[in-house]
């Protein structure tokens, strides 16, 4: 029996992953939580094979949980199942250590084909990711600056297109607000932007938010 977590902060949208998934004899859900810290500490208590998680959910940047969830449960799997474009998100998350990227706009047979193949220890991607995947590996021209940026540049990129402050942000990734600054004039010169305003136009024309 494959053990399923579902992370997303919206209810309906939990409701509905859990019928779909309970609609496989072979898998059960464990729990369901709204929040990426909660995530973690739901981890640790049920020891799921899969966590379904959600890349725009309050609390710590998905990356981190991503990052962290090895140690919380050792062996748990990460599937990506968001409505941010796979074009923008599914690589750095592959990266960051999820095993699997479905966008919602899918079919319940392929989330339930998607966690059935990261349980068995296989990544998942679409024909169109898996596409542009080979597409990336044979030249990397033509790519948008911010695939360029690290995983914490991209997170203060976020975060400034958000709104918030430099402290504020600082008290979020729990740094330094000069850090923060740091990181925030690497993005700048990498998106070849001069000031947030600008920044702000470059998340929303790329969809990045």
């Amino acid at each position: 029996m494959t053990k399923v977590l579902i992370a997303d902060d919206h209810p309906v949208v939990r409701e509905g992953v859990r019928r779909i998934l309970q609609g496989a004899v072979e898998m059960e859900v464990v729990g369901e939580v709204g929040r990426s810290d909660e995530m973690l500490e739901a981890a640790r208590r049920l020891k799921p094979d899969v966590v379904v998680l959600d890349i725009g959910m309050p609390g710590p940047d998905f990356f981190e949980v991503l990052e962290a969830l090895p140690a919380a449960c050792p062996g748990a799997k990460a599937l990506i199942l968001s409505a941010q474009p796979e074009e923008e998100y599914a690589v750095r998350a592959l990266r960051s250590g999820a095993v699997g990227y479905l966008t919602k706009g899918y079919a319940p047979a392929d989330l339930i084909e998607a966690v059935r193949r990261v349980a068995q220890g296989r990544r998942y991607v679409t024909a169109a990711l898996a596409e542009q995947l080979a597409l990336g590996l044979v030249s990397e021209a033509g790519k948008p600056p911010h695939e360029r940026l690290s995983n914490r540049e991209f997170q203060v990129l976020r975060l400034l297109a958000e709104g918030l402050s430099l402290k504020e942000i600082a008290a979020r990734l729990v740094v330094n607000p000069k850090t923060v600054s740091s990181f925030r004039a690497r993005v700048l010169q990498k998106l070849g932007a001069k000031t947030n305003a600008d920044l702000i136009r470059y998340v929303i024309e790329h969809h990045l938010v």
